[in-house]
């Protein structure tokens, strides 16, 4: 299971103004905000952008500067994947640390949309355990059952972050992703295709 909630694309204006800077074409530039306030990239615009897409890495710096903004809900086995993307990416993310005692546990708060009947009758038997544990911890705070629900808690537990990354980046992971053995990553790879011109500057027209 992951839900991609809040998305935000921002600075469109100031990355197209750079990409025109190398030749000194500003006077070219014929993208607009619309009545919406959505930037709209203008036919020059749009086609420079898609010729430097495909001119390679060194030549798109100006997608580097296209961000993007998400709330990912997912489960830890899915961002211990995640992760490997260091670079041009930043997450703020829910405290397992200091706010897993905070709620009641439930079967919903974990993944288990691929899970066999029997494997999801076991879980809940986890579920259940966990929940015995936590309102035991809230009565004497014995830091042993708080470790024991640690320790004990699942993969596949889901938490939410809020991720920052840039089309450059997103580039990187949708060709790495996109045939994935993991649902979660196709999911992904499948809401980068909503984001603006995607189609265009991300896959370059091929999907």
């Amino acid at each position: 299971m992951i839900k991609l909630e809040r998305t935000s694309v921002m600075n469109w204006e100031n990355a197209m103004r750079g990409a025109r800077n190398p030749m000194n074409s500003w006077a070219r530039s014929d993208s607009y905000y619309n009545e919406a306030g959505a930037y709209v990239l203008g036919p020059n615009d749009l086609d420079l952008a898609r010729r430097l897409r495909k001119a390679g890495s060194d030549h798109r710096k100006f997608l580097r500067q296209v961000f993007v903004s998400v709330d990912i809900t997912a489960p830890m086995y899915w961002w211990k994947e995640y992760d490997t993307y260091k670079i041009a990416t930043v997450a703020n993310s829910t405290s397992t640390m200091h706010r897993i005692t905070s709620k009641p546990f439930d079967i919903d708060d974990f993944s288990h949309d691929h899970m066999t009947a029997q494997a999801e009758a076991f879980m809940q038997t986890v579920v259940d355990e966990l929940e015995t544990i936590r309102l035991r911890y809230l009565e004497t705070k014995d830091k042993a059952d708080w470790y024991d629900i640690i320790q004990l808690l699942p993969s596949s537990y889901n938490q939410m972050r809020t991720c920052s990354f840039n089309y450059e980046t997103l580039i990187n992971i949708y060709y790495a992703r996109k045939d994935h053995k993991l649902a979660e990553w196709h999911t992904f790879c499948d809401w980068i295709l909503t984001l603006p011109y995607a189609e265009e500057l991300i896959v370059a027209g091929e999907k």
